[in-house]
């Protein structure tokens, strides 16, 4: 599988929290290369199964979500400005006089407006419900195109930068769904210790909501949960932060199971997999805490890698710790780990 390409295609489609279905029906079709019994729920959930030749098989549950942060039509001013609220929290400091899309009846071009700087006697970063997106046309107009509710989406692009680094709308988390693919791919030809499960979840970024619901029909015994963590830039903290290129990172948390967490880092080191540990004191900030507590409860455990720019229009993730995740992944699930304990 080509990481590049793959990546490429899931961050091309629309999926903000609630909306999914675009992202996740192309999500699907490639699941279908590696699993069985792939289909989308009412919720926006991709799940598939992979079944290993052990009766006695475990069930590990791959989790990556595939929805991506936005804004939503909640009002349309008399002169046909739209006003917004957010899906999730993208960082609204970088989205004034961008370029977006209203995924109305059918696509709708606009702007998001913004005080010239002559005028305006404030230049801090506006509140979400202080910014309106200019679309051209009068209410009267706009209604036959937008209705509230629709999702709006900024424009932008994958991109190619240097030294493996891809930017582009939705690496979080549309790179761990990529991770979990190539994981898939890599498995090909070897022969499973657990019977896997695979999820790609909706409404991540608004509360973690299908991934419970997923964990709830699945009932995993284990779960790894692939999401994405701060990547180093100059202004940032080194203690919170990994660099670009650094691997996977395991994480290690009060709500993760320390048992995982330990045997991923013996068996990445085993593998001479580059990696890194993360450590979230009290919960992690993703899938796994509402995975964990799941019905009877599972055992989980992240593997994340840094992004640059996290809910911005131009994420950066780096391919090779992509693939480090996958590798790590595919070790695991064929029983490596059992070994590393």
């Amino acid at each position: 599988m080509n990481i590049k390409s793959t990546l490429k295609t899931l961050t091309e489609q629309i999926g903000v929290s609630g909306d999914e279905f675009s992202a996740a029906n192309v999500a699907a079709e490639l699941l279908k290369e590696y699993a069985k019994e792939v289909s989308v729920d009412a919720f926006g959930n991709v799940t598939g199964y992979v079944k290993s030749p052990n009766p006695d098989a475990k069930t590990l549950m791959l989790d990556a979500h595939i929805d991506e942060v936005g804004l939503i039509v909640t009002y349309a001013e008399e002169h046909g400005f739209l006003c917004v609220g957010s899906c999730g929290s993208p960082d609204i400091r970088t989205y004034l006089a961008q370029s977006v899309t209203v995924h109305g009846r059918k696509p709708i071009q606009g702007v998001i407006s913004t005080l010239p700087p002559h005028v305006s006697k404030d230049n801090s970063a506006p509140e979400i419900g202080d910014i309106y997106v200019d679309i051209g046309m009068p209410r009267e107009k706009a209604a036959e195109f937008v209705a509230l509710g629709d999702r709006i989406t900024i424009n932008s692009r994958f991109r190619e930068l240097c030294g493996g680094v891809v930017s582009a709308p939705s690496i979080d988390d549309r790179s761990g769904v990529c991770a979990i693919l190539a994981a898939l791919d890599k498995l090909r030809g070897r022969e499973l210790a657990y019977n896997l499960a695979i999820c790609f979840s909706a409404q991540e970024e608004t509360g973690e909501r299908g991934a419970k619901q997923a964990a709830f029909c699945i009932q995993p015994d284990e779960a790894l949960i692939v999401d994405v963590s701060f990547g180093r830039t100059p202004d940032s903290s080194p203690k919170e932060t990994a660099p670009l290129g650094s691997g996977v990172m395991i994480g290690f948390s009060a709500a993760l199971d320390k048992q995982m967490s330990n045997a991923l880092r013996s068996l990445a080191e085993s593998k001479n997999t580059s990696f890194t540990c993360e450590v979230m004191p009290t919960s992690t900030g993703t899938n796994a805490d509402a995975i964990s507590v799941s019905g009877n409860g599972t055992r989980c455990c992240t593997l994340s890698f840094p992004i640059r720019y996290m809910h911005t229009p131009v994420e950066c993730v780096n391919l090779n710790d992509i693939e480090s995740t996958a590798s790590l992944i595919c070790e695991y699930a064929a029983g490596g780990a059992q070994n590393a304990r």
